[in-house]
């Protein structure tokens, strides 16, 4: 029998460095014949990291592989970008010690020796000007999520004085609610003048609003009701900062972008309370070459900014929607033993823009579109769980074309959705039905029944 030669090791990159990212200290190995002590400690000062790309200069290196260690490695990274190498950003998880390998010295030579035959790939990571932007939506996100828990608080506080204005009132932060808790916060505990605070949008009469507001107005409850509005506010506040620098970098990338040659679509879709007060789709169009992201069913504008804040508009880094689906831990697992595929699950991990996507396919279920009709019919079958993923990935798929070739979203809408499952459904019989020598005919519908 022919067998085939077994392939070996090839030096793919001669001047690779390997780095241990450490938050005291970090281990960099180089080649041996490049410096008589080829595996060094520096510190993490500033003086430090300058002092280490310095070195990797001296030794010829043009390459570096480190491992994503917490927060660490983002200073050393940066640094060395900026210095011209290039940096590969290795998860840890990948980087699999072999036995005897347990001391940080041990650790960066073996990261080094694996890139050096071209053993490892590096994480995403997009441009710099998107990873600005990043930073700007991540950092709103942990604003809005700390302003949420004040809004708890402010609730605990009501609850415990018996106010039960949740009852009548939709959301405490709206124009009406907002109002009746600083007239509580100042001192006003009349029922009769606080429900004249309602707003005529309001489906609650001043009446039931006052008979909601008459509750057991204790002074620490209400200094715990005042402690949580006043670190509300604070933190609207800084929303309304971060938004201005999130509106001042989208305003400097579409600029940088070419003017796009299809016009911005009208929006026809309903803009959640977290939305940012400024235009979010025109500077997204532009960034994007005229795509409109919220052209899909699911995606609003933030959605659509939170996600190409993680992406970027550029998919070359993906060579097929395979490898960006994969990248988004929304395919199937496959893991597989003697060539039978023993599992689907799908790796635990963390990835910011398929949970983006996992989200919008949750509110794609309630839509009259094809993709919601597809989410109905997998969440009948097979649970809502994997209905989700499956939309998601989805999702995804349509993102990476529309980026990669600027095409448009086109939905076929629930109806031909429909219309081609069931189409499918009755070929499939039909061919079964033949394979059993049988022949498959449709029943009319005036026809008598048979007895």
């Amino acid at each position: 029998m022919k067998t085939n030669a077994r392939r070996k090791l090839r030096i793919c990159n001669p001047d690779a460095a390997g780095i241990d990212v450490g938050s005291r200290e970090h281990w960099v190995a180089v080649p041996e014949d490049r410096d008589a002590e080829s595996v060094r400690p520096f510190g993490t000062f500033t003086s430090d990291l300058n002092r280490l790309a310095d070195w990797l200069q001296a030794c010829g290196v043009t390459t570096v592989a480190m491992e994503s260690t917490g927060v660490y490695w983002i200073p050393l990274y940066e640094i060395l970008e900026q210095r011209g190498f290039e940096v590969l950003l290795v998860n840890a998880e990948h980087v699999r010690n072999v036995r005897g390998r347990k001391s940080d010295v041990k650790d960066c030579a073996w990261i080094q020796e694996l890139h050096t035959y071209g053993l490892l790939r590096g994480s995403f990571r997009p441009a710099a000007e998107i990873v600005e932007l990043r930073e700007y939506v991540r950092l709103r996100q942990m604003l809005v999520e700390s302003a949420a828990r004040h809004i708890q608080h402010m609730q605990k506080a009501l609850t415990q004085m018996n106010i039960q204005v949740h009852h009548v009132l939709t959301d405490i932060t709206g124009t009406t609610g907002m109002r009746i808790v600083r007239d509580l916060v100042a001192g006003q505990y009349d029922p009769k003048v606080l429900a004249e605070h309602r707003d005529p949008r309001c489906s609650a009469t001043k009446e039931t609003i006052a008979a909601a507001l008459t509750g057991n107005y204790r002074t620490e409850h209400i200094f715990a009701l005042g402690q949580a509005l006043s670190l509300y506010d604070t933190y609207q506040q800084r929303l309304a900062d971060c938004d201005e620098r999130i509106e001042q970098t989208l305003a400097k990338l579409a600029k940088r972008a070419p003017e796009p040659r299809a016009a911005l679509p009208r929006n026809t879709k309903k803009e959640g309370k977290g939305t940012p007060n400024f235009d979010i789709r025109s500077p997204l169009h532009r960034m994007t070459c005229g795509v409109d992201l919220t052209q899909m069913p699911g995606i609003a504008s933030t959605t659509a900014l939170n996600l190409l804040a993680e992406i970027g508009p550029d998919m070359g880094r993906w060579p097929s929607a395979k490898h960006f689906t994969s990248w988004m831990n929304l395919a199937p697992g496959t893991t597989k033993t003697g060539g039978k595929l023993k599992s689907g699950r799908r790796p635990r991990a963390k990835n910011r823009a398929g949970n983006l996507l996992r989200q919008a396919a949750v509110s794609v279920g309630r839509t009259v579109s094809a993709l919601g009709a597809f989410y109905r019919r997998l969440a009948s079958r097979c649970g809502k769980g994997k209905a989700v993923v499956a939309t998601a990935r989805k999702l995804a798929v349509a993102v990476y074309y529309m980026l990669k070739e600027g095409r448009p979203y086109q939905d076929s809408g629930a109806g031909a959705y429909e219309t081609a499952y069931r189409e499918r459904r009755v070929r499939s019989l039909r061919n079964h039905a033949r394979a059993l020598g049988f022949e498959l005919s449709p029943v009319q519908a005036d026809a008598p029944a048979a007895t």
